[in-house]
């Protein structure tokens, strides 16, 4: 009799047989799960994709997702003016590509992963914001100022933050208190480099407040039912009249005591570097008599540049900021000096990449204090 030879159907063989196949599979998964997290920056499931030494006070940071170097520690002071911006030769694996005449769109891994996170949260962010608006209908008193409603857009930008790594992180001492207490009937101005700039702004004001938004957005998908069922102010900048009705509509807001948001510039910068501003809320915040709250956002066009869709990289590591001035009194000054003396406070907690280079430069001790030269000149 012949010996027995490999038996296909011996359960016994077979559990061992595939056992022994499945490690080396089981090795390679853990190995790209490892690889993608580090490399291409997931913030899910990366294992060494950036980490905060508190007692230290230093950072642990890659300058770029896909560098392959070591890390380097760098001190908070450099921290500030380190350069995040990728180009799009930069953010590796390109996913989509979008060719138009106003410019070529691109989006990356990272960008898919957060557009993903999109599909799977917007539509919750839609069906609250249904919700309210069906029994505000019913209950004219429900939600008088569309606080309720606004929430859900709040609630919306920090999960997505959350989620895709993007949650920034805040200073200054007017921070604390404006979470927790507001400051009464004001305006909250920022400078604009981003599409991301609005929804990092919903993590740290949680008071009701609407925002100063150019018409265009109304059609947006979720952003704009936002925008239209929360009464936010949406300005048309070819037809004059428009602008006239939102301006009274906007100092009527301020006087009934709710705040405004809003960008001086008028539009996003392409390269960070903050943009003139323009007079209309420095007009507003005047006729209403109510104090301007600078805020100073940092590194938000590295996140997601103009060339991109969504988002290229994540902002593990300090690279966004968000920092939130003392409000500046207009009583008493022209709308000139007000401009001017927000221009510098934001200025004060800017990076230098992101700072005009015919402006004044901002000098950071290192205590994180900042003090703005009269003479000194940003260097090209």
């Amino acid at each position: 009799e012949k010996p027995q030879k490999y038996e296909r159907n011996n359960p016994m063989v077979n559990r061992k047989t595939v056992k022994r196949r499945e490690l080396p599979l089981l090795l390679l998964i853990v190995i790209s799960i490892t690889w993608s997290g580090n490399v291409l920056n997931f913030p899910l499931i990366g294992f060494a994709d950036g980490f905060v030494l508190p007692k230290a006070q230093r950072t642990l940071i890659t300058v770029r997702p896909l560098i392959k170097d070591k890390p380097v520690l760098l001190s908070p002071l450099q921290i500030s003016n380190q350069s995040y911006y990728l180009s799009p030769d930069e953010i590796g694996p390109i996913v989509y590509k979008s060719v138009k005449p106003k410019g070529t769109k691109y989006v990356n891994v990272f960008g898919l992963y957060a557009f993903i996170l999109s599909l799977i949260t917007c539509p919750p962010w839609v069906l609250a914001m249904t919700a309210v608006q069906s029994i505000s209908k019913i209950f004219k008193k429900f939600d008088p100022n569309q606080a309720l409603f606004d929430k859900t857009g709040k609630i919306w930008s920090k999960t997505w933050l959350r989620l895709g790594g993007m949650y920034p992180t805040f200073s200054g001492a007017e921070h604390k208190k404006l979470i927790k207490e507001g400051h009464g009937p004001c305006i909250y101005v920022a400078n604009h480099a981003s599409w991301l700039d609005i929804p990092v702004l919903c993590t740290c004001l949680d008071n009701v407040f609407k925002f100063i938004s150019k018409s265009e957005l109304k059609n947006a998908p979720c952003i704009g039912q936002q925008l239209r069922g929360g009464g936010h102010i949406l300005i048309d900048r070819e037809d004059r009249r428009s602008q006239l009705r939102t301006f009274k509509t906007a100092v009527q807001y301020l006087k009934d005591g709710i705040p405004l948001v809003g960008f001086p510039e008028g539009q996003r910068s392409e390269d960070g570097r903050m943009l003139p501003f323009k007079d209309g809320i420095f007009s507003m915040a005047k006729r209403a008599n109510v104090p301007i709250v600078p805020i100073s956002l940092s590194n938000t066009h590295a996140i997601m540049p103009g060339y991109s869709l969504s988002p290229v990289q994540s902002a593990k590591g300090g690279k966004l900021n968000v920092h939130v001035h003392p409000p500046i009194e207009t009583e008493g000054k022209t709308e000139k000096e007000i401009s001017e003396l927000v221009r510098k406070a934001i200025i004060s907690e800017l990076p230098q990449h992101q700072i005009p280079q015919d402006e004044t430069v901002v000098e950071k001790t290192e205590e994180g204090s900042a003090n703005v030269g009269e003479d000194a000149k940003l260097p090209p």
